[in-house]
């Protein structure tokens, strides 16, 4: 219950209650119920509840995308992700459910924005404030969104009674989010309203890894260093692997390298589902048991197979269980907790300091077109860690410049070393297309050729049915 935040209740309290806010959105825009602090704030909690949902960012959305991932594979209804040629039916109502939510949480985001300063019992730093947070959470809905079905219909608070919105541009799209994100860090606080809360430091990451995907590398690495020099955080110190749970464990309610995370308590309506265990014998990560959609293996898979095994992430993240496809066989338990009934208390990290430190390793080389002592250092930090060390102190594993006679070498290994660290974050396919090697990856690890619809999610039917400046045409290639 230590995890259980009166903003998050409230959003979903809020969000239960969808079918009456989309039939009268209007009455959420009544003069009353945008005068004081706690009413604005009610709405902003509104955001959170679609995109933290079963079918939000946090639990289908991640579940679409690990089965993607040059680790990973996926089994049961799942399977035909991790096949590379083109969702089936029942995958493409997953993504478009996965749609429907987001668009859900930016209509609640527009009603902030374009409400919250009409109010007349807050104070300006407050509207302020609440108007930043919606502008956040919606850059980083819709850059979710850009990556996984390229242009989409851009709904603000200025043309949100329209119905028939055409699909922008992937530019257009970056445009706003850049715009959101950028009076996000102006306006949100230095420190969070409330854990869980985005901050400015929230703000600066996301722009970081925007500027990547726009290959804006000295404006990446500016954000990413104003993160590091601000000394807000550090990573977490470990020494074994079972460590690694004082991150990511159901009881962990704050730690010094969160960012930016979505919450989860066990209690009946606000865990953390997981696809990632299976529950017989002697593991029993996930309480409810777990449908294990995403497996690996330890032996064929060979970005597996070249993970030493002294990195103590690897022990605490897989483990060798047979499912069916020989002893070699790996599952994912990143988040474990044996305790959970209905749903794991868990959070998921959006954001860590360990991703800011490797977009930093990155941007930072490739603005210099050359590794640098400074983008080397922000990957030894995460790399100690990775083997119990002090992340501050130089060590007997450190990589050194010598190592990395090209920028292209230097890269590769911060994004190996993304690709452990991260692992089972949903963060590992979009990294892979946005450096254009996903394909030659999958071929490379899996022997299978990705066809060139499955770089996509496909428009769901629910928008093509209802919005009319919408075509078939526009349908995503091979849908």
């Amino acid at each position: 219950m230590n995890k259980i935040f009166p903003f998050l209740i409230l959003a979903i309290t809020l969000t239960a209650c969808s079918d009456l806010l989309e039939e009268q959105p209007k009455s959420l825009a009544s003069e009353n119920f945008y005068n004081t602090s706690a009413e604005a704030k009610a709405a902003v909690n509104a955001i959170y509840g679609p995109m933290r949902s079963d079918n939000g960012l946090s639990t289908n959305y991640p579940a679409q995308l690990e089965g993607l991932a040059d680790y990973g594979n996926s089994r049961g209804t799942q399977t035909p992700v991790s096949l590379y040629q083109g969702l089936d039916n029942t995958n493409i109502n997953r993504v478009g459910v996965i749609w429907d939510n987001f668009y859900q949480s930016i209509r609640n985001a527009n009603l902030v924005i374009s409400n919250v300063p009409k109010g007349t019992s807050m104070t300006d730093a407050e509207k302020t404030s609440f108007v930043a947070e919606a502008k956040y959470l919606r850059a980083l809905i819709y850059f979710a969104m850009v990556r996984n079905w390229s242009g989409v219909p851009l709904r603000t608070e200025e043309n949100m009674t329209v119905a028939d919105v055409p699909r922008a541009s992937v530019d257009d799209v970056y445009a706003q989010i850049l715009k959101d994100a950028l009076e996000a860090e102006k306006g949100l606080p230095d420190n969070p309203a409330d854990i869980g809360r985005p901050t400015k430091w929230a703000a600066k990451t996301l722009l970081s890894e925007v500027y990547m995907y726009k290959q804006d590398w000295a404006s990446s690495k500016a954000k990413a260093k104003e993160v590091i020099d601000g000394n807000k955080y550090s990573l977490v110190e470990v020494s074994v692997s079972e460590d690694f749970q004082k991150i990511y464990g159901p009881e962990v309610v704050n730690t010094t390298e969160e960012i930016f995370y979505f919450k989860y308590s066990r209690q009946q309506g606000f865990g953390l589902v997981s696809y990632a265990h299976r529950k017989i014998g002697p593991y029993n990560y996930y309480g409810p048991g777990g449908v294990y959609a995403q497996y690996t293996d330890s032996t064929s898979n060979s970005f597996v197979k070249k993970w030493d095994n002294k990195d103590l992430r690897k022990a605490h993240i897989l483990y060798n269980v047979d499912i069916g496809l020989g002893t070699s066989s790996c599952l994912f338990r990143k988040y474990r907790d044996q305790a959970a009934t209905a749903g794991a208390g868990n959070d998921f990290p959006w954001y860590r300091f360990a991703d800011l430190l490797l977009f930093h390793a990155e941007a930072d080389a490739r603005a210099a077109n050359a590794p640098t002592a400074e983008a080397l250092e922000s990957l030894n930090k995460v790399h100690r860690r990775a083997y119990g060390l002090p992340s501050k102190t130089p060590s007997a594993v450190d990589f050194k410049l010598a190592d990395f006679p090209t920028l292209t070498s230097f890269i590769d290994k911060v994004v190996q070393e993304r690709g452990y660290e991260t692992m089972y974050e949903a963060k590992r396919w979009n990294d892979l297309k946005r450096l254009g090697i996903a394909k030659q990856r999958i071929l490379e690890v899996k022997n299978i050729v990705v066809a060139d619809k499955h770089m996509l999610w496909p428009i769901p039917n629910s928008e093509l049915l209802y919005n009319k400046a919408i075509k078939a045409t526009d349908q995503n290639p091979g849908y």
